[in-house]
């Protein structure tokens, strides 16, 4: 693989001075944590930054713990970091069954999970999970901080919410109730790593207080508000899966593309969100599948 750019290279050891590099007008800036991303669209000259600013040095953007009633993952916390913490495996199993299917184990060793985000690729494996938790997204910049919540984060095809001089420094997704149940059901090749060409994430928290999120068949990943509405409060059945599966076509608008057509998309939507229901529901009362089976 060849780059061929004349690229200034930095490697700041404090936010400050990353935060400096990116308010330099003088040059055309991106910003380096896992690179995945990064370093495919420099290969395809989808961008061709003048100066690129590595963060991997800077100190304390890599914790995954709870703080104040949320777990705090920074901006440099990768899938396998994710896979490594007990806490994640005990209290967050929706994100570990995520973080094992993104990608190889190459791929999860060096991607982050705020990059996944911030990447908004609509296929993006972090989105519509996160988007189940109520996330919220934390940035910096010399005018200071701001906290978005992940369901005004994405604004359209690798468009987000951040501002010119913003460094996203971490994300919180807050503590789930006890006996909750969680699915993630992601659509890809059966050999070999690829993007997703669908995916459905299912939350369910005491109350029956569902959340259900789609990717890779929109614009970005979102949330189902009406299957939401259907389901709220009702303990799931086949009669009542049956009805929400049919509110599937009034919620994603999938494309055809080299991966699959819109149509196939569509008609799995339906089959995850039909297994992810079940299986997430079945998990809340103990009795589920084992999140480390893939539902797909």
């Amino acid at each position: 693989m060849t780059i061929a750019l004349d690229l200034a290279y930095v490697a700041p050891t404090s936010l400050e001075d990353a935060l400096g590099q990116l308010a330099d007008g003088d040059a055309t800036t991106v910003l380096l944590a896992g690179g995945t991303d990064v370093i495919a669209r420099l290969r395809d000259d989808a961008i061709q930054p003048t100066r690129l600013v590595d963060i991997k040095r800077i100190p304390g953007l890599s914790s995954v713990e709870i703080r104040k009633g949320s777990l705090h993952v920074g901006c440099l916390v990768t899938f396998s970091d994710l896979l490594a913490s007990d806490l994640v495996q005990d209290r967050f199993p929706g994100l570990e069954e995520m973080a094992r299917l993104v990608a190889s184990v190459g791929i999860r060793n060096r991607a982050t999970v705020v990059g996944n985000i911030c990447s908004a690729v609509p296929s993006c494996d972090a989105g519509p999970v996160l988007l189940t938790h109520d996330a919220v997204i934390h940035t910096t910049s010399p005018a200071g901080e701001r906290a978005i919540p992940i369901d005004r984060w994405f604004v359209g095809p690798r468009r987000t919410a951040i501002e010119d001089g913003e460094i996203v420094t971490h994300l919180t997704v807050p503590v789930p109730r006890n006996h909750h149940g969680a699915a993630y059901a992601r659509l890809s090749r059966t050999r070999g790593e690829d993007l997703a060409q669908a995916s459905v994430a299912v939350l369910l928290e005491p109350g029956h207080r569902y959340r259900v999120a789609f990717g890779a068949v929109a614009a970005s990943a979102l949330r189902a508000r009406r299957i939401e509405a259907l389901i709220a409060g009702s303990r799931v059945d086949a009669e009542l899966v049956d009805r929400a599966v049919d509110l599937v076509h009034d919620e994603v608008a999938p494309i055809t593309d080299v991966r699959a057509t819109a149509h196939y998309r569509l008609r799995m939507c339906e089959v995850m969100l039909r297994r992810a229901l079940t299986a997430a529901t079945g998990r809340a009362a103990g009795d589920g599948p084992r999140y480390d089976v893939a539902l797909i």
